[in-house]
């Protein structure tokens, strides 16, 4: 479940990082999948504009969209690529049901 502290964490950090490098992942639909650079440009109250590198065309998404996980981006820090939001850890079905 996805609170309102998840996403004013989430526009602080991408706010931060501005001007960076990142990788954008997502599904086209039907197993179609995209990867691709680009730089955050700028940060709104609701949605953040990515500038891609290939076609120099600018995209926007919500918070929602890398929370819920349907755009997956990762963060250049000037080494490698690392995930704006960690993966989930898978549960263990066992230890879930016990006290």
């Amino acid at each position: 479940m996805i609170c309102s502290e998840d996403i004013s964490n989430l526009k602080d950090d991408i706010g931060q990082k501005i001007g960076q490098k990142i990788i954008v992942k997502g599904t086209l639909g039907r197993n179609k999948t995209f990867e691709k650079e680009a730089t955050i440009e700028n940060a709104y109250p609701n949605i953040f504009i990515v500038k891609y590198e290939e076609n120099e065309r600018n995209v926007t998404y919500s918070y929602t969209d890398v929370l819920t996980r349907a755009v997956e981006v990762q963060v250049y820090d000037g080494e490698e690529y690392s995930p704006l939001i960690p993966p989930p850890v898978p549960e263990d079905k066992k230890n879930k049901y016990m006290l």
